[in-house]
């Protein structure tokens, strides 16, 4: 599948020197033991996948262990809160996903600050929020559904595989943007809420791409919209929301590496070309891509903690005024 130049512009930049800091990396004496890579949820899912690429190819790159921990609960605030309290010495990295930034707003206490605790590494991917529907809703458009909602208040629920991730976030922040009456109904996970969209019980979706792509192929629901800047690689006919004619309503749940911080800022930097490199090997974006990511430009550690300052205070106004509370 062929990825628009422009996405990998800067991530190719990083991938062209990584032979050089592989050669400063064998000078150096890191890592001097094995790397514990915290992946604050269960096995399995997306943040998973990630963080078990990146320590194979990274055991492979360097001759040592990168290995991965599972740490679950309270949607990653545990795992996170662990690493949090990690020796800074690049010997645990933390795979953080959106929860990262919103937890502290959600919950009334979380083990750890995203600013204070940590130093951001890389933010290569991203999962765009998608907008899907029943078939039996008779909308083929986003302004259609949206005068549909209007002209039935309180009529109709939309599914989301979670109370307080980005998908659900992201529709909170639809629903206020163009004041609709839309009662939320979270699952546990994406799978669950596919299969209420799917029956009907729930005629409304948003979601990641992954659990809808196929049933999208297949007919058996109809997507509207991506939620993010650009069309989406795996649904290229699929209408952002700006083309749909609702600009600035968008959202992505994204997924970074962290490092606690005082990390040493070479290896921040170290790390932040190879994990770059790793995911613009044209194997492993080939696969990404059919998983449903999206690779960010800049990468940088200054634009995702730029990215970390500006998504507390976006999400945490949607957050307060939808007064959602874990």
């Amino acid at each position: 599948m062929k990825v628009p130049r422009r996405t990998f512009l800067h991530l190719a930049a990083g991938a062209a020197v990584l032979p050089a800091l592989s050669r400063i990396a064998n000078a150096q004496p890191y890592p001097t033991r094995p790397v514990r890579i915290i992946v604050p949820f269960a096995p399995g899912g997306s943040t998973d996948v990630f963080g078990r690429l990146v320590a194979q190819r990274l055991s492979e790159r360097y001759g040592k262990q990168f290995f991965v921990e599972n740490i679950g609960g309270a949607g990653g605030s545990i795992g996170m809160g662990r690493g949090a309290r990690a020796a800074a010495d690049g010997h645990t990295l933390v795979m953080v996903v959106s929860t990262f930034v919103t937890n502290p707003i959600l919950y009334d206490t979380v083990p750890y600050d995203p600013v204070k605790d940590f130093d951001p590494v890389a933010l290569p991917l991203a999962t765009p929020v998608m907008i899907t529907v029943h078939p039996s809703l008779h909308v083929q458009t986003v302004k259609d559904l949206v005068a549909l909602i209007r002209a039935n208040p309180g009529k109709y629920t939309y599914a989301s595989g979670g109370f307080g991730i980005r998908n659900h976030l992201t529709a909170e922040m639809f629903k206020q943007s163009l004041k609709l009456d839309l009662e939320h109904v979270p699952f546990n996970g994406g799978a669950l809420a596919a299969v209420s969209v799917l029956a009907g019980h729930t005629p409304l979706f948003f979601s990641s791409p992954p659990p809808v792509v196929q049933h999208v192929k297949e007919g058996k629901l109809r997507a509207l919209a991506i939620m993010s800047k650009v069309r989406s690689q795996i649904l290229p006919d699929v209408p952002t929301m700006a083309e749909a004619g609702y600009p600035g309503i968008e959202g992505e749940d994204w997924y970074g590496v962290v490092v606690p911080a005082g990390t040493p800022k070479e290896i921040i930097t170290l790390l932040n070309r190879q994990i770059l490199g790793i995911v613009t090997l044209p194997d492993i974006r080939e696969h990404l891509v059919t998983l449903g990511f999206e690779l960010v430009a800049p990468a940088t550690p200054e634009a995702f903690a730029a990215r970390i300052k500006a998504e507390a205070e976006q999400w945490g106004n949607v957050i307060r005024a939808a007064k959602i509370k874990m």
